[in-house]
């Protein structure tokens, strides 16, 4: 597997008071034709993150709108210290996007739970539903939860989300891992247990999974950490059935000698069009500068 990177191609500049910094985790949805909406995760002053927007041709790699302010807003509650996207999935005629929400408490480490955001139509406005997490901790997960993808195939609702097992692991790096959920319905889910497997000094941060199917099964590709100290690398695992996975050693794509993806590659998000298929990225700083764009040349 071999991907080419097309460079940045959407640099982040200040959008309002809640998006200073950052174009984390890109997530696209085509609008028409050739251009796509991704919305991603911004930051205010603070570091905590809202949502945004941004239209691009991805043929030429040119942006065609960007948005006026944000379109989600970090508030109160469960999710008061930031939103960070996942994927947009349909349920029952109506478009969803589940997030990752952060809290900070004061005493404590921070704890992620999961939202849901209902989309319109036309992809101009997000809203929260509900006034608590649409996921929480429980028996199976009960430290933090983080960073869903949601995937309608073979009759069911399959989701594939990131939960912690420990905050300071042997090495001193947290354990958090990729799990897999199941639903008949989007609603009720059943936690089915680790689907990524892992390795203490290996691959043991993992976050971001970005799942598709073809005639060749499950593809995923995620952000992780080795524990060594090395910064997000992305990764890459296989499965015939979505059950079992095979982590390879290599996803194909690494970081660059110089410039803006130079220090890490994290938050991937793959999508196909026009018969190729493509990745979008974030660099040094988790996306704080913009993200970027690379296809796939081989596999």
């Amino acid at each position: 597997m071999k991907w080419k990177k097309l460079g940045k191609i959407f640099n982040f500049k200040r959008i309002d008071k809640y998006l200073v910094s950052h174009a984390s985790n890109p997530l696209a949805v085509q609008l028409k034709g050739d251009v796509y909406r991704v919305f991603y995760s911004g930051r205010n002053k603070e570091n905590k993150s809202s949502v945004g927007y941004v239209d691009i041709d991805i043929l030429q790699q040119k942006v065609v709108k960007n948005c006026k302010e944000a379109c989600f807003r970090v508030s109160d509650g469960f999710y008061s210290d930031g939103v960070s996207v996942g994927n947009l999935y349909k349920c029952e005629g109506r478009n969803y996007i589940l997030f990752m929400a952060w809290k900070v408490h004061e005493i404590e480490h921070w704890r992620g739970n999961i939202g849901r955001l209902k989309v319109s139509s036309d992809l101009g406005r997000l809203c929260l539903e509900g006034e608590e997490p649409f996921l929480t901790t429980n028996e199976e997960d009960p430290v933090s939860l983080s960073y869903p993808w949601v995937l309608y195939d073979e009759g069911i609702y399959k989701m594939w989300y990131g939960s912690t097992i420990s905050w300071d692991s042997s090495n001193g790096e947290m354990l958090h891992v990729i799990k897999y959920a199941t639903s008949s319905d989007g609603e009720a889910w059943t936690r089915n247990g680790l689907a990524i497997p892992y390795e203490v000094g290996v691959a043991q941060a993992f976050s971001r999974p970005s799942v598709m199917k073809d005639e060749a099964g499950y593809h995923m590709w995620f952000s992780y950490r080795s524990g060594s100290g090395q910064k997000y690398r992305i990764g890459y695992a296989h499965s015939h059935d979505g059950l079992i996975w095979d982590r390879k050693k290599t996803s194909g794509i690494d970081v660059s000698e110089f410039g803006w993806d130079s220090e890490m590659i994290c938050y991937p998000y793959t999508f196909d069009h026009k018969g190729k298929r493509y990745m979008l990225y974030n660099g040094n700083g988790y996306g704080k500068t913009g993200f970027g764009l690379a296809v796939l040349e081989s596999e």
